[in-house]
């Protein structure tokens, strides 16, 4: 039923969403008013706080359907479902705040209002987690399994089987591949080319089918509208996987210009001025509230620097910044002075003797970059964003790795998605500009509080440190 049909488990999943609603409303109301651990003075009749429910019940539903939560599970995440459950929750709550202010209800109370709020995000949480379990228990057993066949072979059929073979919790099997030019029979990572595109017709009832992934090269792609429709004509749901990823992003900006469609290289939510103020509120905001409160960790920072090792307590290195501007960043000394021409040739490594042993210390836990906290609230950086570089790196890699330079599109900063992903220190730079990208593309606020807290969970000790 769920395989055939999303719209059915969807369905059941709204329903879920309702019962878990109504439920943790319930309870709210129970815990505050009759469990007798907290003050249980009504101040309004039963009545008028269930009858809110007609309200909150529908209200959450189309929250989590705005924020995505009646998406296919095949391809999301575990801690992406929760963060939206989590978005979706905080925004009710907003939202419920709001309307109690408006209609000034000032009776009603806000403990059980933070309370349900509380018991809907971790409950519903819960349930989601139970489902998906259940998916993937019934996935192991061959059932809710999508079978799909690719038609053209190129480097995106490749990037697709690899993701696919990497995600068996995702249901789906691959039956293989069909292409004009590469001999039938040829196997990559298990699928093989079965036989020529004109063979669709032929192939299609032998073999039961979920999906067509149009999978062309790009000197294919005179034959598209052909292919599509030869597809289409299968009566079999059919999806385009384009060959072109390293030029277009992942979620492009698209333009209807009077109905002519425009796809938009790069689009970057920050170039807005309206974000950009909010960003850099964020900045300031944030920065000199982190101030303060790490102020008696970097006075003890300073004063252990200063006494282990001879030198300034801060270091300052050269970066480039924003649309290619160098500054100097901040952070604590943490390795014996040396020349500058010695400190340009390479990154630290393993066992490196130049960290002093206080040095090793705030590398791991990170406390070394405190001082770039001053770095933010001038504007030359920002609490989450790509990581800075230094200028003769930026020359190699530029020439290196596609697409480098779009991370000076927006600030730098202390820490990013690429970062709370494991990407720190020593690993592959590839895979941090590919974070970084789609943190530009992908920029808003609620994202940037997600990779904040990501940050105070796993951001701060760094294996990669040296």
């Amino acid at each position: 039923m769920i395989k055939d049909n999303q719209r059915h488990f969807n369905r059941l999943l709204i329903l879920l969403d309702a019962c878990v609603t109504a439920g943790s409303y319930m309870l709210a109301w129970f815990f505050k008013f009759q469990s007798g651990v907290l003050d249980s003075d009504l101040g309004l009749p039963m009545e008028t706080y269930f009858f809110a429910m007609l309200f909150i019940v529908p209200g959450f539903a189309a929250l989590y359907s705005l924020c995505n939560l009646y998406s296919s599970k095949r391809i999301s995440g575990r801690v992406h479902e929760v963060y939206n459950i989590f978005k979706a929750n905080t925004l009710g709550l907003g939202i419920f705040m709001i309307v109690l202010f408006v209609i000034k209800q000032q009776n009603f109370s806000r403990e059980m209002v933070f309370f349900f709020y509380l018991f809907n995000t971790v409950l519903d949480s819960i349930m989601r987690m139970l489902i998906r379990n259940a998916l993937r228990f019934v996935r192991n057993k061959g059932y809710n399994v999508k079978y799909i066949l690719l038609v053209g072979y190129s480097r995106a059929a490749e990037q697709y089987i690899d993701r696919i073979n990497s995600n068996p919790q995702w249901g789906y099997v691959i039956r293989g591949i069909l292409d004009d030019n590469i001999p039938r029979g040829t196997e990559y990572k298990g699928v093989k080319v079965l036989g020529e595109i004109n063979n669709l017709p032929i192939i299609l009832p032998q073999n039961r089918l979920d999906e067509i992934g149009i999978t062309l090269a790009l000197e294919q792609y005179g034959r598209l509208e052909e292919i599509v429709g030869l597809c289409e004509k299968s009566g079999v749901h059919t999806k385009f996987i384009p060959d072109y990823n390293s030029v277009i992003p992942s979620n492009p900006y698209m333009e209807d210009l009077v109905g002519l469609p425009v796809v938009n290289i790069r689009h970057v939510p920050l170039s807005n001025t309206v974000n950009a103020i909010i960003k850099r509120l964020e900045d300031l905001i944030g920065s000199l509230f982190c101030i303060i409160l790490f102020s008696p960790i970097m006075l003890v920072t300073a004063i252990l620097v200063k006494c282990t090792s001879k030198g300034p307590v801060i270091f300052k290195q050269e970066r480039v910044g924003r649309h290619g501007k160098n500054f100097m960043m901040y952070k604590f000394r943490s390795m014996e002075m040396q020349k500058e021409e010695k400190e340009k040739e390479a990154w630290t490594t393993r066992d490196d003797p130049r960290v002093t042993g206080v040095g090793k210390f705030l590398r791991k836990t990170s406390i070394d970059e405190l001082p770039q906290l001053f770095n933010v609230f001038i504007g030359q950086m920002s609490l989450v964003g790509p990581r800075p570089e230094r200028p003769q790196f930026v020359e190699k890699f530029k020439e290196q790795i596609p697409r480098y330079m779009v991370k000076h599109q927006v600030r730098p900063g202390m820490t990013g998605w690429a970062q709370v992903r494991g990407f720190r220190g020593d690993t592959s730079i590839r895979k941090r500009v590919e974070c970084d990208l789609y943190y530009i593309e992908n920029w808003t606020l609620l994202f940037d509080i997600k990779i904040l807290v990501l940050t105070l969970f796993k951001g701060f000790i760094n294996k990669n440190a040296y």
